[in-house]
C-alpha cells in the first residue's frame, strides 16, 4: 500500500514529544506538510511532567530538516476556540487540513476515594473533551474538500479496565464512542474516522519517576529497568514492557493512507496482543 503524502497537510496534537512526535515526522518523511499543536504546560493535577516549548520547538525543527513546510502551535486541545484558531491558520497558511491525528493525551491515577475533580477534569478535558474539539475544527474543512483521514488515540484501557484509573478509562472509552459516531456522521463525505488503542508506549507518560514509585513503593529511587519486568508481565500478552512510538506511527500512517479509503468506525490495538483478553 502506498504511503505517499505529497500534497497533503497532517495535523498531529500533542507533538511535543512521544507518539505525537513520532507521528509527525513519519507524516514528514513520507512527504506531508505538518501542523503541530502542543498545550507546552505542566497541570498541577498530574504527577509527571508535560511537553514543553523547548520540545515541540524541536519536533518543528525535525519536520522542517525534511524539507516540509510546518505550522506550530502552543494550544491546549481543550480549549476550543484555541483549535479552531490553529485549524483557521494552518488552512490559511497550508491550504488545508487533510488529515488529522488527535493524539494529545495525559493519564492519571488515584484510588476514587481519593480522585481529585481536578484530576478527573484535567483528564476528561485532555483525553475527551480535547479528541472532540479536534474533529470538531477540522471536519468542516474536510467536508468542504470532500476528503479526510481522521486517527485518533485511544488506548487498550479504552477496550478493558484498571484500578485507580476511572477518568483515563472513562475517558479513553469514550474516544472510541465519540470516533464511531463520527465515523457514521462523515461517511457520505468521503472522511474515515479511526481510533488507535495503543498498550504501554515508551514515552514519559510511562516512563516517569511518579509511574516507577507507584510499581516499587518498596524503593528509595526506583528506575525503569526495575519496573520493566513487573510491567511486561502486567498488561502485555507479549513478554514486553512497552512498545516504541513508532510502531502506532505505522498504524496511523496506514490509516490514513488513500487506499484506506474503505476502513472506517475502526479501533486497531497496537498492544502486544492484550487486546486478545477482550471478549471480542
Amino acid at each position: 500500500m502506498s504511503q505517499d503524502f505529497q500534497g497533503r497537510v497532517a495535523l498531529v496534537t500533542g507533538a511535543a514529544r512521544g507518539q505525537g512526535r513520532a507521528h509527525a515526522v513519519a507524516f514528514a518523511e513520507r512527504g506531508a506538510d505538518i501542523v503541530l499543536c502542543d498545550r507546552c504546560e505542566d497541570s498541577a493535577a498530574l504527577d509527571y511532567s508535560l511537553g514543553t516549548r523547548s520540545e515541540l520547538a524541536h519536533t518543528e525543527e525535525l519536520v522542517t530538516a525534511l524539507g516540509r513546510r510546518c505550522v506550530s502551535g502552543q494550544a491546549d486541545t481543550s480549549d476550543r476556540a484555541a483549535m479552531d484558531e490553529l485549524v483557521r491558520r494552518a488552512e490559511n497558511e497550508l491550504g488545508s487540513v487533510d488529515i488529522a491525528v488527535a493524539n494529545a493525551g495525559v493519564t492519571g491515577v488515584s484510588p476514587i476515594g481519593e480522585h481529585t475533580s481536578e484530576l478527573w477534569h484535567e483528564v476528561i478535558g485532555s483525553n475527551l473533551t480535547g479528541v472532540f474539539n479536534t474533529l470538531a475544527a477540522v471536519t468542516p474543512g474536510m467536508i468542504a474538500r470532500k476528503y479526510g483521514r481522521i486517527i485518533t488515540t485511544s488506548s487498550m484501557m479504552g477496550r478493558g479496565a484498571s484500578p485507580a484509573m476511572a477518568a483515563y478509562v472513562a475517558s479513553k472509552w469514550g474516544v472510541i464512542g465519540l470516533t464511531k459516531s463520527l465515523a457514521m456522521e462523515l461517511a457520505a463525505h468521503h472522511i474515515t474516522v479511526n481510533s488507535v488503542a495503543p498498550g504501554n508506549i515508551a514515552t514519559p507518560m510511562v516512563q516517569n519517576d511518579a509511574m516507577y514509585r507507584r510499581f516499587r513503593p518498596d524503593l528509595t529511587d526506583p528506575t525503569w529497568e526495575d519496573i520493566a519486568p513487573t510491567l511486561a508481565g502486567l498488561t502485555h500478552l507479549q513478554p514486553v514492557a512497552a512498545l516504541d512510538p513508532e510502531e502506532v506511527s505505522r498504524v496511523v500512517l496506514f490509516l490514513a493512507a488513500e487506499a484506506s479509503a474503505h476502513l472506517t468506525g475502526m479501533v486497531f490495538p497496537i498492544d502486544a496482543g492484550a487486546g486478545a483478553k477482550n471478549n471480542a
